[in-house]
C-alpha cells in the first residue's frame, strides 16, 4: 500500500487549520522529566506545565524535587508529581515509567534531561585528558545514554497508546563539535572526554530509535549551548565573543525548544538535533 498523500483533493469548504494555541497545547497529557530538579530539566518542567501537561519530575534529589514541584504548582493550574530515581540502577530506572503511568494515568512525553556534567563531583572526571579515569568514562554513559535508552524501552507501551508521543534527548553542544580550550585557559574548569562522547552517542540514539519508533512516537533532541552559571569572568568573556549573538545562555533560553518538540507544533519533525547554541556552530 503506496503513501498516501495528504488532501490529494482539496476539501470544500476546507477543514479550518488548528491554532497555534491548539498545536501547543499539552492539556491531557502527560510529561516526564529526568533531571527534573537540575537548572535545565526545571526550565523544561515549567515550559510544559504552562502548555497544560501533568509534570513527572524524576531524579535522585528529593528535596530539590519537591521544592520545584511546589514552585510549578503555585504558578500553574497542572499537577506535578515527584519520583525519586537513581540512574546508574537499571532496576529504579526500568521502574520509573510503569510508576508515572500509574500515578499520573498515561506517559505521552519523555524528556532524557539528567546526566553527568562538566561541574558533576567525580574522581578522575573534569580533570586533564591524561588523568581522567575510565571509571568516570563508564559512569556517565550509564546516566547519559544508557538510562535513557533504558527508560524508551519501558516507555514505550504508553508513548504508542498515546498517539502523541514524544521523546527529546537533551544532548549537548559538546555531542556536536568539540571544545575551544582557549576559553578554559588560566581557569579550573574541566571538558571531560566522556561528556562530548556520551553527548554525541545520545544524539545519535536519538536517529536511530526516530527511524525505528515511526510512525508512532517522535523522537528528537535538543542541544543546549553553555549557560551562564557565574564562570570565571575570563571565561564568560571569551564564550561571549566566541558566539553570534554574544551572551551566554539563560535556562529561559531552552523552553521554547522543549515546547516545540513536545507538541503538536512539531508534529511532523523527528530525527532532529535543534542546537539552542546562540549560533555557536554557525561560524
Amino acid at each position: 500500500m503506496g503513501c498516501p498523500l495528504a488532501n490529494p483533493i482539496r476539501e470544500y469548504p476546507p477543514k479550518p487549520m488548528r491554532t497555534i494555541s491548539d498545536l501547543m497545547s499539552l492539556s491531557g497529557r502527560t510529561a516526564v522529566i529526568t533531571g527534573g530538579a537540575g537548572h535545565i530539566g526545571a526550565a523544561i518542567a515549567q515550559a510544559l506545565a504552562e502548555a497544560g501537561a501533568t509534570i513527572a519530575l524524576a531524579d535522585r534529589q528529593r528535596d530539590e524535587l519537591e521544592r520545584l514541584a511546589q514552585h510549578i504548582r503555585s504558578t500553574t493550574a497542572t499537577a506535578v508529581a515527584t519520583f525519586e530515581v537513581e540512574l546508574s540502577d537499571e532496576a529504579s530506572v526500568r521502574s520509573l515509567p510503569a510508576r508515572v503511568a500509574s500515578q499520573c494515568g498515561g506517559l505521552d512525553v519523555l524528556v532524557n534531561c539528567a546526566a553527568f556534567v562538566g561541574t558533576t563531583i567525580l574522581d578522575g572526571w573534569a580533570v586533564p585528558f591524561e588523568q581522567q579515569r575510565s571509571a568516570a568514562w563508564r559512569a556517565a554513559f550509564e546516566v547519559n545514554v544508557t538510562a535513557a535508552f533504558e527508560l524508551v524501552q519501558e516507555a514505550l507501551p504508553w508513548l504508542k497508546r498515546s498517539g502523541k508521543g514524544s521523546i527529546i534527548n537533551v544532548s549537548s553542544l559538546y555531542g556536536v563539535v568539540g571544545p575551544d580550550w582557549r576559553l578554559y585557559e588560566g581557569t579550573s574548569m574541566g571538558n571531560p572526554a566522556a561528556y562530548g562522547a556520551s553527548k554525541g552517542a545520545l544524539t545519535q540514539l536519538t536517529n536511530w530509535l526516530a527511524t525505528t519508533l515511526a510512525p508512532h512516537v517522535r523522537v528528537n533532541a535538543m542541544s543546549p549551548g553553555g549557560v551562564w552559571r557565574d564562570q570565571p569572568a575570563e571565561f564568560v568573556e571569551r564564550y561571549c565573543q566566541r558566539t553570534p549573538l554574544e551572551r551566554m545562555a539563560t535556562e529561559e533560553d531552552f523552553k521554547g525548544a522543549a515546547l516545540f518538540l513536545a507538541s503538536d507544533m512539531s508534529s511532523y519533525i523527528t530525527g532532529q538535533n535543534i542546537v539552542v547554541d546562540g549560533g555557536w556552530c554557525a561560524w
